[in-house]
């Protein structure tokens, strides 16, 4: 039943296969969408999507392959509803039937109820086998079965499924929008990395009982410090001037970091147009501290990550300033300051809210081949967060997209 819905989630590009066919079979044999069309969406969903940006389109194909399936499912159980109103008065049992009724337990009433299900093909009254109203059957409505299962009732949730689906409340998780809080919260989840440090006081499992089998059986414990959080952060954001469309934007990814409890450290700095050796505390440029003495507080290990539009004149690359950021003929080119910390720190990315298409044949390629570029979108911040949990990436002479 589900084969075809598979094959309409590939079309519309949600990559599953046979390990996520073979998921949903066993949630469903389990049980777990309750037999019933919301159950099913809600398992699926959970089973079958990888991404939040899979989330839309997931639900246009599953609006797509099961619509009109609740309008029968209605008409079903309209047709059940009307034949229990108009159920049979039940009839006298006879001294053998009731005592038949009374010695069933409750795993043979489902095991019998289960197989009348399979069997039956129409509607039965005064009967004393199949599922009925009005008989001596222990399945039904209004009979005189002391115990047993009743079938009857008012209905339920149907269609709900579908009216998830058709609202498509997830159509702004696309590749190529600019990222709200939420998902810029996601993103940088994936960053998270973890150590093991402090005292030995947690019980390894795993290499207890490798140590136990090497030690011919005998019981041997083995403790390890417990996982802690390993990721540092330091974060510089461009602010004024043709960042200020993108202040809002800026204002988010601040926030998303700020909140993330998976970092161990997180340094924020901000800076205007290019970096001319200090990097200041707030967005109106106070405080802060200088490059070298960024670079001589934080290690290689640490990642990071730039944000900024990198569109400026092109002379602006050649400003030359000294480690306070004030205009000096000694001093080092803004584009030299930048590639120390490229040089310094083996993970570094990034994220541009300008246009790709923009990029070429300005300021924007010139910084690219300091520092990996990826546009600030979901698909671009996903690439950004795969590139520093792999490592350190010699720079290269184009800019990525």
């Amino acid at each position: 039943m589900y084969l075809p819905f598979l094959y309409e989630l590939r079309r519309r590009g949600v990559p599953v296969g046979t390990q996520e066919a073979l998921a949903l079979a066993g949630a469903l044999h389990a049980g777990l969408h309750d037999s019933c069309l919301d159950g099913f969406y809600h398992v699926a969903r959970a089973l079958l999507v990888h991404s939040e940006t899979q989330l839309d389109a997931f639900d246009q194909a599953f609006l797509s392959h099961f619509k009109g399936v609740e309008s029968a499912g209605l008409e079903l159980t309209q047709e059940l509803m009307d034949w229990l109103r108009d159920a049979r008065e039940r009839r006298d049992l006879t001294p053998e039937e009731q005592a038949l009724l009374d010695s069933l337990d409750e795993q043979a009433l489902e095991r019998l109820f289960q197989e009348r299900l399979k069997e039956q093909r129409e509607r039965h009254d005064g009967g004393n086998r199949w599922i009925g109203t009005g008989g001596a059957s222990p399945f039904g409505n209004g009979g005189a079965g002391q115990k047993g299962f009743r079938v009857g009732g008012t209905g339920g949730r149907q269609g709900t499924a579908m009216m998830q689906a058709g609202e498509r409340r997830y159509q702004g998780y696309r590749d190529d929008v600019v990222l709200d809080t939420r998902q810029l919260e996601v993103a940088l989840r994936k960053l998270r990395a973890f150590a093991r440090e402090g005292i030995a006081d947690e019980l390894d499992i795993d290499e207890s009982i490798s140590a136990t089998a090497r030690n011919a059986g005998e019981l041997e414990v083995v403790i390890r410090p417990p996982r802690r959080p390993n990721t540092r952060v330091v974060l510089l954001m461009d602010v004024g001037g043709s960042m200020d469309p993108y202040a809002a934007l800026v204002s988010r990814l601040f926030s998303a970091a700020s909140r993330a409890t998976h970092f161990k450290e997180l340094r924020t700095y901000y800076f205007h147009n290019c970096i001319y050796g200090r990097l200041y505390g707030t967005p109106q440029l106070t405080g802060g501290t200088t490059v070298p003495e960024l670079i001589a507080q934080v290690g290689k290990h640490h990642k990071l990550v730039i944000v900024g539009d990198a569109y400026m004149a092109p002379y602006e690359l050649g400003i030359r300033a000294d480690a306070q950021g004030h205009y000096s003929p000694d001093g080092l080119e803004g584009l030299v300051w930048m590639m120390q910390l490229a040089q310094h720190f083996e993970r570094s990315a990034w994220l541009n809210p300008e246009a790709p298409r923009i990029w070429p044949g300005s300021t924007i390629a010139t910084v690219g081949r300091v520092f990996p570029m990826f546009h600030l979108t979901v698909e671009g911040l996903g690439e950004a967060v795969s590139h520093l949990t792999k490592g350190r990436t010699a720079k290269g002479t184009t800019v990525r997209r």
